[in-house]
């Protein structure tokens, strides 16, 4: 161990003879380690921040929807009384089947007026994190009952009551009146917002049926717990074939499957752009083992000496060995510092875009310096090796 020490020692006072050299060789790691660590930090914090917002909105179902390929998909045409078909057919599997309508309808209070997107919703998912400014959610005592109730979201609510509680103000839409009962607070997630909007008016599924006494666009399944759209495809569209006949085909798409695929992509997109960095920190490391065999060169009498009072090969790759780690290790340190300086600027500007980030400032700094060590160790070795490898008599007459 005092050996190693006195070889770090030297290393650090033979860098330090030769400091405007070794900036300039460092800079390829610096410049390598920050890269690594800004572009694979922020695509990690992208994508924490997406699966939080994504994740606050409950367990994603399984939506159940016509193929429109198909040659005749008015055959295939839901009906509202397949909902409760599919729920009795797959039993203990499922946890609830929810037909869901989308329609533009007229809201009006008072003088107040718009055409605005209203939803059909039911009581699933009962495990998401939206809260609300007043009021409650819908329950299942509304859906059972068809209740005229609805719940909208704050910027609806400012919009048509403004310096007013919503609570117990009757909205009329569609030629009816439904009370408010709930209002959620904002969503702080503009990407949400931006894909989404930020209007948001729902009212019990069984209640919009009544109302407009159509088909269905589509349904949501709830999976049970241990039970996936792949376990229950073939069951749903059985299910459904048995009411529309066996030509009807439908689609069935997994909503948490989906949300995993995003995610693949985004990882994919970040590892691939880190591989761009680890490029940078390969050519510094062509960079240091150059400059390793320049200072071999300059040094062969030193060798030479060493090795005639006995010093051994493996004591020569150490030393030079060690020399280039150092230059690695230092050059990678001031790269992870600024990388996690250019993450956490980067992370504090998408927060206010994607909400709350999980940056694994851990994982990353130790992928960035395990990178700058193997590097060292890697493009040293050549060096080193030569080094050890010089005949002392033809090094001490050099």
């Amino acid at each position: 161990m005092s050996r190693i020490l006195a070889y770090l020692v030297e290393a650090c006072q033979s860098l330090w003879r030769n400091r405007t050299r070794s900036i300039l060789t460092m800079l390829g790691m610096i410049i390598g380690s920050a890269s690594i660590i800004t572009v694979f930090g922020l695509s990690k914090a992208t994508t924490s921040g997406i699966e939080g917002t994504f994740h606050s909105f409950g367990t994603f179902p399984i939506v159940v929807q016509v193929d429109p390929s198909q040659t005749y998909p008015e055959r295939a045409q839901l009906r509202y009384s397949d909902a409760a078909r599919v729920a009795a057919d797959l039993g203990s599997t499922v946890l609830a089947v929810e037909p869901d309508f989308t329609r533009t309808w007229k809201v009006s209070y008072g003088s107040v007026s718009d055409h605005l997107s209203v939803s059909a919703a039911g009581v699933y998912p009962n495990d998401d994190s939206l809260t609300m400014a007043a009021g409650r959610k819908l329950d299942a005592q509304d859906v059972d009952s068809a209740a005229r109730v609805v719940v909208v979201s704050q910027s609806v609510a400012d919009r048509f009551f403004p310096n007013h509680d919503a609570i117990g103000k009757a909205l009329t839409m569609n030629g009816g009146r439904y009370t408010v009962v709930g209002v959620y607070n904002p969503i702080t997630s503009p990407f949400i917002t931006a894909l989404s909007g930020n209007d948001f008016i729902a009212v019990p599924f069984s209640t919009y049926y009544r109302a407009v006494n159509e088909p269905p666009d589509d349904f949501s399944i709830y999976p049970a717990p241990g039970f996936t759209a792949d376990m229950l495809r073939d069951q749903i569209v059985a299910s459904l074939q048995h009411v529309h006949g066996a030509q009807a085909q439908y689609q069935v798409i997994d909503g948490a499957g989906f949300l995993k695929g995003f995610d693949d992509v985004l990882n994919i997109a970040g590892t691939s752009l880190a591989a761009i960095g680890t490029v940078a920190l390969i050519v510094a490391g062509i960079g240091i083992m150059n400059i390793m065999l320049v200072t071999v060169t300059e040094r062969t009498r030193e060798i030479g000496i060493r090795k005639s009072i006995g010093a051994s090969r493996r004591d020569i790759i150490l030393q030079f060995l060690m020399e280039a780690v150092v230059l690695a290790l230092i050059g990678g340190g001031i790269g992870m510092l600024l990388g996690i300086g250019f993450t956490a600027l980067g992370s504090y500007a998408l927060s206010k875009q994607l909400g709350d980030l999980v940056v694994p400032y851990v994982l990353v700094v130790s992928i960035a310096l395990g990178f700058s060590g193997a590097v060292g160790m890697l493009f040293g070795l050549y060096p080193a090796y030569r080094a050890a490898a010089l005949d002392p008599i033809e090094a001490l007459r050099s």
